[in-house]
C-alpha cells in the first residue's frame, strides 16, 4: 500500500526500521529457542505495583511474546513509518516516547477501573510495544487522506487505509485484555496530539540524546535511497505516492511506445517535418506574428538545449536531430517535446 518493501521501504525512517527488526527478533527467539526466559518479559501487573518491578514495564511493554501480535504490530509499524519521513526521526521518537508513558498510566488506570466496576482483577496483560502502536492510529486517522480504491459489491469502499484497520481490529481481537492497550494507547495519542494539554512540550527526546543516537544507530539502521521510484519526500503521504506509481506506471508505457514508434521510423525513414509541425508553437506568443508569417525582426533567439534532455530523448531511440528541434520547438520542455515525438 505504501512505498517498496524490503530494507529500501524505510529510507528516511530508521527508527521504525529498528523497531521492527529489533523486537521482533527479540519475539522470534523467545519463543522459538528461550522460552524459559518469557517470564522476564511478562507484563505482569501485580508484581509492579506489589512489588514496584518497574523494570517489567518496560520489558513487559516492549517485547511481544505471541508471535501473532508481533507480527500485526510489526506490519502496523511498517505503515505507519510514514509519519517519521514526515515529521523527522526526532519527533517521531518523541511522539512514541509520550504515548509509551502515558499509556502506562492508563493501562494502571483502566485495570483499576475495571476491577472497581465490574470486579474484575486483572493481574497481567498482553506483552509488547502495543500502546504507542495504537496510539499512532490517532494521527493516521486525523492527517492521513482517505483514498478510495474501489468497492465491494457497490456498496463497501475499499480505501487506501483500510488494510491498515484490518490489521488494527486482528491485533485488538488477538487478546482477552487487550483492549486494555487498546483503549489506553488511543487515549494516549489524543492526549499527545491535543494542543490543549500540551503533553507533547514535556514528554520530548531532548535534542542531545537524538543527536546520540543519530551518531551511533542511524548508520545501522538507516536504508538506501529507491533507485527504481520516483523520490518520496519527507511530507509524503499515501495518496501522493499512489499518483507517484500512477506516474511510474506511465512512464512504462511511454517506453512501449518509444519502442513501437522507433520501428516504426526505422521502417518509413527520413526524418520529421519539422518546419510543418512546429511554426505556430514557436511563435505562437509573439507580439509581430501576424496571418501565420512572423516578420523577421520579431522571430526570437534559437532556444539554448539542454544537453541533458537532448541525451534522455536520444536514450528513448530518437535522433539527435528530432531531439534538438523538438526540445527547441517546446521551449525545452522534456514532456511537451517527448509527447511530440510520440505522436509524431
Amino acid at each position: 500500500m505504501f512505498t517498496s518493501t524490503g530494507s529500501n521501504g524505510f529510507y528516511k525512517a530508521p527508527l521504525s526500521k529498528s523497531l521492527l527488526l529489533v523486537p521482533s527478533a527479540i519475539s522470534i527467539l523467545l519463543t522459538l529457542l528461550f522460552q524459559h526466559h518469557q517470564k522476564f518479559f511478562a507484563y505482569n501487573l501485580q508484581a509492579v505495583k506489589e512489588d514496584f518491578q518497574i523494570w517489567r514495564l518496560v520489558c513487559g511493554r516492549t517485547i511481544c511474546l505471541d508471535l501473532k501480535d508481533t507480527f500485526c504490530s510489526s506490519l502496523l509499524i511498517y505503515n505507519f513509518r510514514i509519519f517519521e519521513r514526515r515529521y523527522g526521526s526526532r519527533k517521531f521518537s518523541s511522539f512514541l516516547l509520550g504515548a509509551w508513558m502515558l499509556s502506562a498510566l492508563f493501562d494502571l488506570l483502566l485495570v483499576e477501573i475495571t476491577q472497581y466496576i465490574f470486579g474484575i482483577t486483572i493481574n497481567s496483560l498482553p506483552s509488547g510495544f502495543l500502546g504507542p502502536v495504537f496510539a499512532l492510529f490517532v494521527p493516521f486517522y486525523s492527517s492521513i487522506p482517505r483514498v478510495q480504491v474501489t468497492q465491494v459489491l457497490g456498496h463497501f469502499s475499499i480505501t487506501n487505509k483500510s488494510l491498515v484497520y484490518i490489521l488494527g481490529l486482528q491485533l485488538l481481537t488477538s487478546g482477552s485484555y487487550i483492549w486494555i492497550l487498546a483503549l489506553s494507547g488511543l487515549i494516549s495519542g489524543i492526549c499527545y496530539n491535543s494542543s490543549i494539554l500540551k503533553v507533547h512540550r514535556i514528554l520530548c527526546v531532548p535534542r542531545w540524546v537524538a543527536k546520540i543516537f543519530s551518531w551511533t544507530l542511524e548508520p545501522v539502521f538507516s536504508s538506501a535511497e529507491p533507485t527504481n521510484e520516483v523520490r518520496v519526500g519527507m511530507g509524503a503521504t499515501v495518496d501522493i505516492q499512489r499518483q507517484q506509481r500512477m506516474e511510474l506506471l506511465d512512464r512504462q508505457i511511454m517506453m512501449s511506445q518509444v519502442a513501437q514508434m522507433r520501428r516504426q521510423r526505422q521502417q518509413q525513414g527520413g526524418m520529421i517535418n519539422w518546419n510543418r509541425l512546429f511554426p505556430p508553437l514557436r511563435h505562437r506568443h509573439n507580439a509581430n506574428y501576424q496571418d501565420h508569417r512572423p516578420s523577421e525582426q520579431g522571430i526570437p533567439p534559437p532556444t539554448e538545449v539542454s544537453e541533458e534532455q537532448v541525451a534522455r530523448l536520444m536514450e528513448m531511440g530518437f535522433s539527435r536531430g528530432d531531439a534538438l528541434e523538438a526540445l527547441r520547438a517546446s521551449n525545452n520542455d522534456l514532456n511537451v517535446a517527448t509527447n511530440f515525438l510520440l505522436q509524431h
